[in-house]
């Protein structure tokens, strides 16, 4: 059974009235169930990923529900012979048609969590994305837990705020009175230059070495919105990028706003955390992240929704925090492609916080420490500033780095372009260690992520399902990496022979034979599921992989940057973007030329290498930029991936009614990996042989347009449950 659709409701095909519209809720009885007296209508927004119901629905609310059955709450309704959960949208004193509609089942919660500017964010995202509202808000409201609505019903939270009051009553007699002198430490502090200042043993203000940074936090505590792309130089201590977000943050207190910063990690949000204490107390902010758990989550959505708290923190799903009167937007390394969600619509934090302050009016940050060609674009529009350290400011601050490819090293040492890790590059760490810690970056996890044949060089695969051999320890046994079956035995399939080589060296086989060539100094880990935040100042040799580095208090003596060659030759459009954004990351961890601190890569690209030895990701971004813009590429144009059967494909395109400008990619074949059937990332295409792709390029003034057309389009084929079905993603940052 289901209500009556509003006037959102697409027309043409997506419009159609379902065949039981009208008939009455077997749960409800009309007739003795009075209407509420005010606004009886509620438009509910179904819990259903078919694109045809994505749309408010009109329900009766009956007087019983009147109480809880808010705008934004949960509630349990009638549709189509089933029972969907939904969220009130809002509550209206018409329908738009005289028949009867089906009453609300049940509020399952109160809570207003489905805030006004959160549902039209959503909307917002769904259709620049080509999704639907549901898909969004799967990500941006946590599921409910029941214990916890119950710590913030008016009664609960009316005995909480009395018991706050009495134990401040009470400490403030002990204190004999003067405690009621000082601030609390959710307060705002009272003047700029305490926020510019920071707390006692943070060091300078952070932003002081940018030219333009304390004017960015003036702005900020005045009330103002303005946006910039930081590229940050301070990696570790009291200069560090999190006290720069943290002082951006308190910045924005002053001005009775809120902030929400986004961040990819737990060790980033572990530091930023640390820092937000520090400058504006632990009971100030919350964090949003699912490794918390259900109910944690839950509750410190709640305390933002009830306006407890003005600051959000955390991973993805933080960026739709419901803060009210939202001052700033911050994102922290917003190339990292854990900011890029897995499932549809596949949106992209840093589109949710440009939507977001854009429909807000707030102020947005992005910050990093190299520049995304996103950022950049940002930048070159004029639509944001960009901030940056001047050259001598960059030279006092950042490490000496060194090529092992360059001429000068070539002639020295010839064997280098073949060594995993050339003589400068042990030289650099035989120094580094007798000062502190030396970083070592490697590529991939594991012992030797992939075998082959000793003979032919042949990849070996497992004899199930195809999938690459791996091994785990330098004693242990082959195991495919894919279904995890080992294979004792192994023969080539090309050549016949038994033996087997590692293609390529993981952190786990790094650190062993760092260990053995350094045998008095501890070797630390940081990869995988084992990722370290930090590490002492003390000599040791730490392996980590790209984003898991742990960060030393004094920084680092040295960094050993490995594998390069072999991240940059990723069949990837930003493999050399992504690969020069590591290396910045890493660096930025090394301690100041003045204090010796140095940083040896390993790779044969001179023009990142360059932008890196240069200390220039401004520079970087804007090369990149320019080479998209002539080849008509991301993001210097948008795109669209189609996914399906030629068939579907075929039948999609026509409907879309594209613009004359759109460049259209295919259809092609969609080669899959040998190994299983794939899997679709909405967990509905399966099978192989039949796949294939289309892509759209167009630019972003038409976009509006083709992503409407679109969706449009997806909505009109789930309702007539016809042919297969086609999969759109938008932007994919892996696509390409």
């Amino acid at each position: 059974m289901q209500g009556k659709p509003t006037q959102r409701e697409p027309a043409g095909e997506t419009g159609q009235q379902s065949l039981l519209h009208g008939f009455v809720s077997p749960t409800r009885n009309l007739g003795a169930t009075p209407a509420a007296p005010e606004l009886p209508i509620a438009r509910v927004l179904l819990d259903s990923p078919l694109p045809h119901l994505d749309r408010p629905f009109d329900y009766l609310v009956p007087a019983d529900l009147d109480e809880d059955a808010v705008p934004g709450a949960r509630v349990k309704v009638r549709f189509g012979g089933q029972e969907l959960a939904g969220f009130i949208t809002g509550r209206i004193d018409k329908a738009d048609t005289s028949a009867r509609l089906v009453p609300l089942g049940r509020v399952l919660s109160p809570q207003p969590v489905l805030a006004p500017q959160i549902l039209a964010l959503a909307e917002a995202v769904a259709t620049r994305f080509s999704g639907t509202v549901h898909d969004v808000l799967r990500v941006a409201i946590p599921p409910r837990a029941a214990r916890v609505d119950k710590e913030f019903t008016p009664k609960a939270r009316a005995a909480a705020g009395a018991a706050a009051a009495g134990t401040a009553a009470a400490t403030a007699d002990d204190d004999g009175g003067t405690s009621g002198a000082s601030a609390p430490a959710d307060e705002a502090p009272a003047s700029t230059d305490q926020a510019l200042a920071g707390p006692e043993g943070s060091g300078p203000n952070p932003w002081a070495r940018y030219p333009h940074g304390p004017r960015f936090l003036t702005h900020l505590a005045a009330g103002h919105s303005p946006r910039a792309v930081l590229s940050s130089l301070g990696g570790y201590g009291p200069g560090a990028w999190p006290e720069e977000i943290a002082a951006a943050v308190q910045a924005t207190l002053l001005s009775g706003r809120g902030a929400v910063v986004v961040v990819p990690d737990a060790k980033d949000l572990t530091r930023l955390e640390a820092a937000l204490s520090r400058r504006i107390g632990k009971d100030a902010f919350v964090r949003l992240t699912a490794d918390d758990g259900a109910t944690p989550r839950y509750r410190s959505f709640l305390q933002v929704v009830h306006g407890d708290v003005r600051v959000a923190i955390g991973t993805r799903s933080a960026a739709y925090a419901p803060v009210k009167d939202l001052g700033l937007a911050v994102i922290w390394d917003d190339a990292d492609d854990l900011h890029a969600e897995q499932r549809a619509p596949y949106q992209h934090v840093r589109d949710v916080l440009l939507l977001r302050a854009a429909a807000e009016e707030a102020a947005l940050l992005l910050a990093s420490h190299s520049r995304s060609t996103e950022a950049q674009r940002l930048v070159a529009t004029g639509w944001a500033a960009g901030i940056a350290a001047e050259r001598a400011t960059v030279r006092a601050l950042a490490p000496r780095v060194l090529s092992t490819a360059d001429s000068f090293n070539m002639e020295r040492d010839p064997l280098a372009a073949r060594a995993r890790i050339p003589h400068a590059a042990w030289k650099a760490a035989q120094d580094g260690l007798t000062r502190g810690p030396v970083l070592v970056q490697v590529a991939r996890t594991g012992f030797s992520p992939a075998l082959s044949c000793q003979d032919c060089r042949e990849p070996a695969r497992c004899r199930a399902c195809a999938g690459p051999l791996g091994l785990a320890s330098r004693n242990g046994i082959p195991a495919c990496r894919w279904c995890g079956r080992p294979e004792p035995v192994w023969s080539c399939g090309n050549c016949g022979s038994t033996s087997l080589r590692g293609s390529t060296a993981g952190a786990g086989r790094t650190a062993e034979e760092l260990g053995r060539a350094f045998p008095s100094v501890p070797v630390i880990s940081s990869a995988g599921d084992h990722v370290r935040t930090d590490v002492p100042d003390t000599p040791a040799l730490v392996v980590a992989t790209p984003g898991a580095e742990p960060v030393a208090a004094g920084g680092y003596a040295a960094a050993i940057l490995l594998d390069g060659n072999a991240m940059m030759s990723r069949e990837s459009l930003r493999a050399g973007e992504d690969t020069l954004r590591r290396w910045f990351s890493a660096a930025a961890l090394v301690r100041p030329a003045s204090d010796k601190g140095l940083v040896v890569v390993t790779a044969d690209d001179t023009s990142n290498v360059g932008h890196l030895l240069r200390w220039d990701p401004a520079g970087a971004a804007e090369r990149e930029l320019e080479l998209r813009r002539e080849l008509g590429l991301p993001p210097a144009v948008r795109y669209a991936e189609l996914t399906g059967s030629r068939e579907a494909l075929t039948a999609f395109l026509p409907r879309l009614d594209l613009p004359a400008e759109t460049r259209v990619v295919g259809p092609a074949p969609l080669e899959d990996p040998p190994g299983p059937a794939p899997v679709h990332r909405d967990g509905q295409l399966g099978g192989s042989g039949g796949r294939y792709r289309t892509l759209l390029f167009f630019s972003y003034a038409a976009a509006p347009a083709v992503t409407s057309a679109m969706r449009a389009a997806k909505a009109a084929a789930s309702a007539k449950r016809t042919g297969d079905p086609v999969y759109v993603r938008v932007d994919g940052t892996d696509v390409l």
